[in-house]
């Protein structure tokens, strides 16, 4: 294991590959970790985050890397892409032990890709996320490319969508043209209008275009990265669209175990009176939200410091429940 690190690390010092080295960096941190050494680790990784390169190759005002900036559409010259800087990125997920073995399962095939390559295997690299609102969707997509130290970019939809024939196609086929130049999770988050089943859509405009070109362009799809896409519909969802991801994992409501631990993660900064029972809480909660759990959490902790308290007690929760809505 350490030689290979080594190999791969002396490869990319020599090679000048920033991409490679951050995730070799990523590794490290994380065998540290995995090790016991928590202040090496936390160290290493505040290190990785506080020091800057002196140009980003993702700051679209430098590109002396010799790297293309991110694209922009031609005629109205505004960025196709938002890159998410990894400090901003949310990581810490509760979810559903069968929908955390199956996100486990792609950060575990992308980092043996490799390995899977001499058996003429391929990961998963198409990823296609729906369900509720505010149950982790686009969180999972941060997820996966923190734990696999991948930056994050996020299409925006605003610039892409043209109403000039053919143009909304022409600027995605420029984003993913530009994924094929470097590893990097691209996110189309709430994509629903790309989701929606053509046969049901009255639109002969720019949609119909802009879900031929992407039925396309994953079908092409060969990028070093990954694609993920998300959306909240449950129903009308293009079948061909499904078709064309490796998988489809459908991210639930969180369950009273899921909004027990969600409130313990939450409020564990936080002092509790003898009095709290997080899974009687958990259990008034049923029909919420992953986010509205978090969100009544804050509220209740908020409540308590606000009315002069060092203590989080059952009337602030009760106040916080009276004033919460599920949704």
């Amino acid at each position: 294991m350490k030689a290979d690190l080594y190999k791969r690390l002396f490869k990319a010092i020599f090679t000048e590959d920033n991409i490679a080295l951050k995730k070799i960096a990523t590794t490290i941190i994380q065998d540290e970790r995995d090790l016991g050494h928590h202040n090496l680790a936390n160290a290493l990784e505040k290190i990785s985050i506080t020091e800057k390169p002196k140009h980003s190759i993702f700051d679209p005002r430098h590109s002396e890397t010799g790297l293309s900036a991110l694209p922009k559409s031609k005629r109205t010259n505004t960025q196709l892409l938002s890159y998410i800087p990894r400090e901003q990125l949310k990581h810490h997920m509760i979810l559903p032990d069968s929908i955390e073995n199956r996100l486990l399962s792609i950060e575990q095939e992308y980092a043996a890709r490799e390995r899977l390559k001499k058996y003429n295997l391929t990961p998963k690299q198409k990823i296609l996320l729906h369900g509720p609102p505010g149950c982790g969707k686009t969180l999972s997509a941060e997820r996966i490319a923190w734990n696999l130290g991948l930056p994050l970019l996020k299409v925006r939809f605003d610039s892409l969508l043209s109403s000039y024939f053919g143009e909304s196609a022409s600027n995605l086929r420029m984003v993913f043209d530009y994924c094929k130049t470097e590893p990097v999770v691209l996110l189309l988050d709430e994509c629903d209008f790309i989701a929606k089943s053509r046969i049901s859509s009255q639109d002969v405009g720019e949609v119909p275009r802009i879900v031929n070109m992407l039925l396309t362009l994953l079908d092409e799809y060969t990028a070093p990265g990954l694609v993920l896409a998300t959306t909240n519909l449950k129903v009308s969802l293009d079948e061909a669209l499904f078709r064309r991801f490796d998988d489809v994992i459908e991210i639930p409501m969180p369950g009273k175990d899921e909004r027990t631990r969600l409130l313990t993660m939450t409020l564990s900064a936080i002092t509790l009176s003898p009095e709290v029972d997080l899974n009687t809480i958990a259990s008034q909660m049923d029909g919420y939200s992953a986010a509205n759990v978090v969100l009544l959490a804050q509220r209740a902790a908020k409540i308590g410091v606000l009315s002069g308290s060092k203590i989080i007690n059952n009337e602030h929760f009760t106040k916080a429940l009276d004033e919460s809505s599920k949704f």
